[in-house]
């Protein structure tokens, strides 16, 4: 949760600096707490209302104007025509010539209401049409903070995941098939299955191979490191289930192998992963390519029982 609020402030600080403040935003105490997702998602649509908003009125100043040009236009024509001094009122009197000169007047001050009535519009259209620019770019750094916050949540969901799916590969009750010998085709193994080949379990690739002991920081036994060319198949080292195969913490790309009866062997540190869960492996059967993360091509091997793992050097006999 920490690297969470961590990855969120700092996603505060780079991607909202600079942004206009709005109406509905957060008070500047809750703007610097951790924002998440929801977060993101309410003050978007804080700014969707806001834009549609400014859309309707833009849209009742596009109306206006229109009334305002027409009015403007009418009332232009109409001083025009009164204020040709043909249209002088002859032989009406003083009367008739004060209420053409009173007349004309309200036609001025008409058309000087509608010149400041259009210059009102045009400068609220000006504004408004920076306002819907600064929250189409709000809305936009929002996204992009909403897809940010989101894919880190689905990393860390992702991580927890694989994370409990290693944990639960050692889980026997979580498999249902037992394996036992592995046939009546293969007498050297007893019924006792897998734990029948201690001492003498083949190893997972072949050809020659120097062999390190080693151990992962999540690993709470050792393990063991067999050194051999990038790409170098990796095989079961007897038949079972693939109880995980996935990329986990410092083992890298994994295969579990439920071999029954709570044995089971881990091949780690892989280039390549060539089986999927569930997949029903004979001894022997390719289970992927030997990686190399930066200290040479290297396959990391470990045998739990349980959740106890033990020294694989015994079961290879070494």
């Amino acid at each position: 949760m920490k690297a969470r609020g961590s990855l969120a402030l700092m996603l505060v600080a780079a991607l909202g600096a600079g942004s206009a403040p709005l109406s509905h935003a957060a008070p500047p105490d809750r703007a610097l707490s951790s924002p998440t997702a929801s977060d993101i998602e309410d003050l978007r649509r804080g700014v969707m209302a806001e834009e549609r908003a400014v859309r309707l009125r833009l849209d009742a100043i596009g109306k206006e104007t229109k009334l305002a040009e027409a009015r403007l236009l009418a009332r232009g024509r109409a001083y025009v025509e009164v204020a040709r001094v043909g249209l002088l009122p002859v032989g009406g009197g003083f009367d008739a010539l004060i209420e053409h000169a009173a007349r004309l007047e309200r036609l001025h001050r008409g058309l000087e209401q509608d010149l400041a009535l259009g210059k009102r519009l045009a400068a609220e259209r000006l504004t408004l049409a920076k306002k819907l620019d600064e929250l189409s770019l709000r809305g936009a750094t929002l996204d992009t903070e909403y897809a940010v916050l989101s894919r880190a949540a689905d990393v860390l969901r992702s991580a927890e995941e694989r994370e409990q799916a290693f944990a639960q590969a050692f889980e026997g009750d979580n498999h249902t098939a037992i394996y036992g010998a592995v046939g009546p085709d293969d007498p050297t193994v007893s019924a006792d299955g897998f734990a029948a080949l201690r001492g003498r379990l083949p190893f997972p690739i072949a050809g020659r191979t120097e062999i390190l002991s080693a151990r992962r920081t999540t690993s709470e036994g050792p393990g063991l490191e067999m050194r051999a060319p990038l790409g170098t198949v990796v095989r079961g080292v007897a038949k079972g289930r693939v109880a995980f195969a996935d990329t986990y913490a410092d083992y890298g790309k994994t295969v579990i192998v439920d071999h029954g009866r709570r044995h089971y062997t881990v091949s780690a540190n892989l280039d390549t992963i060539d089986v999927e869960v569930g997949a029903e492996l004979a001894t022997g059967a390719r289970l992927g390519t030997v990686g190399d993360t930066g200290s040479g091509p290297r396959l990391y091997f470990e045998i739990r029982v349980g959740k106890d793992t033990v020294d694989p050097s015994i079961w290879f006999g070494i």
